[in-house]
């Protein structure tokens, strides 16, 4: 039997860093490097050796877990010509897979480190938000003249919804669906055949 090709230092380091991202989200920072080893099938050595202490593994791990550009490539594959109700239902799924496992990640390590880390951590954030609104408001552009408010609007409004029907803490458990998310931005919450109580005088 031919022996696996040995791995460069960098898929070293990539195989340890996905290796703990789940980890994280269920011990938060109390995971070891003894289960970060035995999760990735490495010597516990192999930990310190490629990233010098947990510590420094765990920062690698939550910054591969928020970062967008996962997310901007699975938005950017988006069929521009699929009708635009399926591709606000795939945009709200892309959207709601990332915020849930986010949500995760943040309930399980908690927040730390100094205020000039947080800060900068709030800036990179919103970065990263707005490029993502950008690549949302693009897949729905071609059928801006469809919706009753501006772009702008119906993007933020979709983001808001989004995030909050995915948030543990603000659904009590029981989150929106993509399709719920979809026919109450799509369609709002009234029946065709309904005038919403309206009297005429």
């Amino acid at each position: 039997m031919s022996r696996a090709p040995r791995m460069t230092p960098d898929e070293r380091r990539c195989m340890l860093v996905e290796a703990t991202l789940p980890l994280l989200a269920r011990h938060g920072l109390k995971v070891t490097s003894k289960q970060i080893a035995e999760a990735a099938g490495v010597a516990e050595g192999t930990v310190f050796k490629a990233f010098g202490d947990k510590d420094n593994l765990v920062r690698a791990a939550l910054s591969r877990g928020l970062d967008p550009e996962p997310i901007l490539a699975e938005l950017a594959a988006v069929d521009m010509g699929a009708p635009v109700r399926e591709r606000v239902g795939v945009v709200t799924d892309i959207l709601r897979r990332r915020f849930i496992a986010v949500f995760e990640l943040m309930l399980a390590v908690g927040v730390q480190g100094p205020p000039d880390e947080a800060r900068r951590c709030r800036d990179d954030a919103q970065t990263q938000h707005a490029r993502i609104l950008a690549e949302v408001q693009r897949i729905l552009a071609p059928d801006a003249g469809e919706f009753r408010l501006p772009l702008p609007d119906v993007v933020r409004i979709m983001r808001l919804l989004t995030f909050a029907g995915s948030h543990p803490l603000i659904t009590d458990g029981q989150p929106l669906s993509v399709d719920e998310i979809t026919v109450v931005l799509l369609d709002g919450m009234l029946r065709s055949d309904s005038n919403g109580g309206s009297t005429t005088c």
